[in-house]
């Protein structure tokens, strides 16, 4: 699976209190982008939801005027969830990374399968992900 971009710039209304990016924003900003990638995949976004954010982790301070970038894909596939895989990168560093599941339902609510195949993992990164979600589901 390739990883999918999103682009944000930090403005000032996306501060806190110390001049920093607000987590709450950033933690919106993740979510969104995490959904966009399972959408394009899974085609039905109105039977998606989230079930849980997991390990979101802020490494490095992000400052206004900073151009940051999303980079997420989808590592894992259930029977019915889909867990994503996101990191936000500056200047080619990664600052924020962390794992998203998200699950299909029906109309109802109901969880049903999304029959989605993932391919098996090829590059070193791609094993290690799936090794840290796999500790995730324990």
């Amino acid at each position: 699976m390739e990883y999918y971009d999103t682009y944000r710039l930090v403005k000032s209304e996306d501060l806190n209190h110390h001049g920093t990016l607000f987590a709450g924003r950033m933690t919106e900003w993740f979510v969104e982008s995490c959904f966009i990638t399972v959408a394009n995949e899974y085609k039905h976004p109105e039977n998606l939801v989230c079930l849980k954010v997991h390990e979101v982790k802020f490494s490095k301070p992000i400052r206004k005027g900073d151009i940051i970038n999303i980079k997420s894909k989808i590592v894992y596939a259930g029977k019915t969830s889909l867990t994503v895989y996101g990191k936000v990168l500056r200047d080619s560093n990664t600052i924020v990374e962390g794992f998203l599941t998200f699950v299909c339902v029906d109309k109802d609510g109901v969880k049903m399968p999304h029959n989605l195949v993932l391919q098996e993992p090829r590059t070193e990164e791609d094993i290690k992900l799936l090794e840290r979600v796999n500790n995730l589901r324990k």
